[in-house]
């Protein structure tokens, strides 16, 4: 487990005859080292992050923050953001009807996919969000352009994390097909029929994956949310707006409490994603996080899973909040 904190906070800890203020500190900053302690020993491989920059002493808490994880739909964060840049700079637009069909329909779309049609990219958007769609998110990739995103990642300095062309080509290529092949729409119903068109792949591979380690993401949320990405305030704005409609984050984060992110799980023969990526802010003070587990086992094994990262997750954050607040 990785624990830093500033010299200050080392010495609350220290067994010295301190006053009541100082032990309740101590109180909170062991809370906070026994909610980490019991989320790392959550059955898979698991990896955590926390980071609070605090003006008073930033501090952050982890366990194997560097290691790269299959952290799914939490990449969407990326492909929101290079398109909100795209409209700051002029080039797109959120009021733009965006076509909805079969070219860019995907698996696992409870927005968008019995629609055909066109919807407006802000809408598109918060269903890539809130939802999670993946019509929505390949309509927008396709808009923005998977180039973009890239380089968006590699700009904010968090090279680690890899995002795939597409969600369907991504699906397309775990089901077997060729490197680049897109199976299309009626490749995907196979693909919900268990028709595969080959082996299926790992989900971490070298061609369409949605992978990055904590540390990433986590750095990713501090970069964005700190300001220095857009160049115009309406900008930030709106990603924090979008961002704060994510359903995962009240399963975790405290109530009251402003936060921002996005969660990602996969079911994929026999091996299994969550995770869940954000920021939350109390007084003031941002709290950075990441939580994610990869682990084998069958569809059975996702929800007592699940149930084990929220309770984890949500015993963290609380434990943060109580020590910053």
């Amino acid at each position: 487990m990785l624990i830093q904190a500033s010299r200050r906070q080392a010495l609350l800890t220290a067994p010295l005859l301190i006053s009541a203020g100082a032990a309740a500190q101590s109180t909170a900053v062991n809370a906070v080292e026994a909610a980490m302690t019991r989320f790392a020993a959550i059955d898979g491989t698991v990896s955590a992050l926390v980071v609070v920059d605090d003006p008073a002493g930033a501090w952050e808490l982890g366990h194997q923050p560097e290691l790269p994880l299959f952290v799914g739909s939490v990449v969407k964060t990326f492909i929101l953001a290079a398109y909100l840049l795209g409209v700051e700079s002029g080039g797109l637009t959120l009021t733009e009807q965006l076509p909805v069909n079969d070219e860019v329909r995907s698996l696992v779309s409870p927005v968008l996919g019995e629609l055909t049609g066109t919807m407006p990219a802000r809408s598109v958007l918060e269903a890539m969000i809130t939802h999670s769609d993946n019509t929505a998110t390949d309509i927008a990739i396709k808009r923005v352009g998977v180039d973009a995103v890239r380089a968006l990642i590699a700009r904010a300095g968090v090279a680690e994390t890899r995002v795939p062309d597409s969600t369907r080509r991504l699906f397309s290529y775990l089901a077997g097909a060729a490197p680049g092949q897109d199976l299309g729409w009626a490749g995907m119903e196979g693909v919900i029929a268990d028709r595969l068109p080959g082996a299926p792949r790992p989900i971490i591979n070298d061609a369409q994956t949605m992978a990055a380690p904590a540390r990433a993401l986590v750095n990713w949320y501090r970069y964005v949310l700190s300001g220095r990405l857009f160049a115009q305030p309406i900008a930030l704005a709106e990603f924090r707006r979008i961002s704060a409609m994510a359903d995962a984050m009240a399963f975790i984060v405290p109530p009251d409490i402003a936060a921002y992110g996005k969660g990602g799980s996969v079911v994929w023969h026999g091996e299994n994603a969550l995770s869940v990526a954000g920021q939350m802010v109390i007084r003031g003070i941002p709290a950075t996080f990441c939580f994610t587990n990869n682990w084998r086992g069958g569809p059975e094994s996702m929800a007592p899973t699940t149930s084990a990262m929220i309770a984890g997750a949500r015993d963290i954050l609380a434990a943060v909040a109580t020590r910053t607040g």
